[in-house]
This record gives C-alpha cells, structure tokens and sequence, in this order.
C-alpha cells in the first residue's frame, strides 16, 4: 500500500469544483471514427449512408466491448455485478458512441454542401480529428494541467490524427 500525502493527492484532483468527467472515451471514440473513415473502402450503391451506418454502428460495437471488458476483465472473480454497476459502466463508456455522431452528421450533410464521396470523407476526418484533439485539449483544461501539459495533450493527440491522415492520402494513392 502507497502512502500519499495532501500535497501529492492535490496534484491529481481534478480543481475544486470542477465535476469529475473522464474524456478518454470521446478522445477515444474520435480516434475510432477517424480509423473507420479512413478504412471506409470504396463505396456502395449509397456511400454516404454506408459511411454514417459503418461510423455510428462502430461506435456501439466498441461501446459495448468496453462495458463489457469493464464488467468483466476487470473483475475480481466471484463477486457479482450489480445493475447499478451496469447502469454507471454503461454511461461512463458512452463516449465513445457520441464522439462518432459529429462525423456521421457531416457525412449526412455532406451533399448539401455539394462534395462527392472523398469531399465527404474527408470532412468527416477532418471532424473526427477536431473532436479528439479537443476532447484532448479539454481534458487536460479541466484536469488543471499547466499551459505545457495542455499544449502537449493536443499536440499528441494531432500528432495521432495526423497519422489517420497519411494513412488515408495513402490509401487514396
């Protein structure tokens, strides 16, 4: 057992009267959707309802894999799980199906804005990666870090996006 002080607990509370939020799920589910517009292949009869169905279905694929390894892999053996638990698991993970919704909206309006099926994914790129690195940048706001580690969460975080984005220029080759 660690024996912390005030001073070292400090240190990773979040600010006095800040609600405790965990963004790591939207950070997350923004990554996702971004890798689902990028691995997106050539499209069907209807690309952009594939593409809003494949982001937002995803979405709750992940979602419920989440809950379940939090329900599951992280249990101690034996102890039940009460619905409450479920209740509170199923929340703190849905993140990651609202981080999905901002790009399949501009997938859906994508035609009025006149682009075709690459004008639409990447918008919906360029969404997903806005979402993560300001989920990112929030987070670390929220969390009270310094202007170092704030610039650094968003800086890692489009870092990461831009990775989507070679892979997608890539691919589009």
């Amino acid at each position: 057992m660690t024996h912390r002080t005030r001073a070292q607990d400090s240190q990773t509370r979040p600010p006095t009267g800040a609600a405790h939020i965990d963004y790591s799920g939207a950070i997350y589910g923004s990554l996702l959707a971004a890798s689902v517009v990028v691995g997106a292949g050539t499209p069907g009869s209807f690309p952009r309802w594939e593409l809003v169905v494949l982001l937002l279905g995803t979405g709750v694929v992940f979602w419920a894999a989440h809950v379940f390894s939090r329900l599951t892999g992280a249990r101690t053996v034996h102890q039940p799980v009460s619905r409450e638990e479920v209740r509170r698991v199923c929340a703190d993970e849905r993140p990651i199906v609202e981080a999905a919704v901002p790009p399949a909206g501009a997938v859906a309006i994508s035609p009025f804005l006149g682009l075709g099926f690459q004008g639409t994914a990447w918008l919906a790129l360029a969404v997903a990666l806005a979402g993560q690195v300001g989920w990112a940048t929030l987070a670390a706001v929220r969390a009270g870090a310094s202007r170092g580690l704030i610039l650094a969460a968003g800086a890692v975080n489009l870092l990461l996006g831009l990775v989507i984005v070679v892979f997608k220029a890539a691919l589009q080759h």
